[in-house]
């Protein structure tokens, strides 16, 4: 049976999103080709019809996922006091609790460069974040501030969804959240 161009765009979306989803919850080295397939009630050899490899998947999940992110991001950075409305969603339980929905920079990233296969996607994620939190900020450390609170929203996330106990993974948050807010309330939060 042959499939019609837009059951086959559409069948690929269905696998960049839910890769994207997967990448991003579990990580790359643990989503494997053959579940990712099956949750979508697809073959294993239908993967190639749409990917070279799945290093090809990694790299459009991962454009997918940036795209998520610059549309949740571009309306946020639009309204009132957008540093610390970006801070406290991105440090919050909900963002913790679900990063198959989040920033792929926690996940993504982090096991990209332990791999060394570090990709210019995230190269964009990271400049888009960092020129956002930039054009929040006033003075002559911006640039370096911007790296700063990017820095540590990213790290409180990722130590907040790695230990066990539950008061200390907000503790990581509630603190991270708190102190970057007041440090830099100066300048527009």
């Amino acid at each position: 049976m042959r499939y019609s161009e837009t059951h086959k765009a559409e069948t690929n979306q269905r696998i960049l999103k839910e890769a994207s989803e997967r990448f991003r919850r579990d990580g790359i080295g643990a989503t494997g080709l053959q579940p990712l397939m099956k949750a979508l009630g697809l073959t294993h050899g239908g993967f190639y019809a749409h990917f070279k490899s799945k290093d090809d998947l990694v790299q459009q999940a991962l454009r997918v996922a940036a795209g998520n992110l610059e549309a949740s991001t571009t309306e946020l950075f639009a309204k009132d006091h957008p540093l610390a409305r970006f801070i406290d969603v991105y440090l919050s339980t909900d963002h913790r609790a679900r990063p198959d929905l989040g920033c792929p920079l926690p996940t993504m990233a982090a096991e990209l460069g332990q791999r060394g296969e570090p990709s210019p996607i995230t190269d964009e994620v990271v400049r888009s974040r960092l020129n956002s939190l930039e054009g929040t900020l006033s003075g002559p450390q911006a640039s370096e501030q911007s790296v700063v609170i990017l820095s540590a929203l990213v790290g409180a996330l990722m130590l907040a969804r790695s230990v066990a106990d539950p008061q200390l993974s907000d503790h990581l948050l509630q603190t991270a959240q708190h102190w970057l807010k007041q440090t830099f309330s100066a300048e527009t939060v």
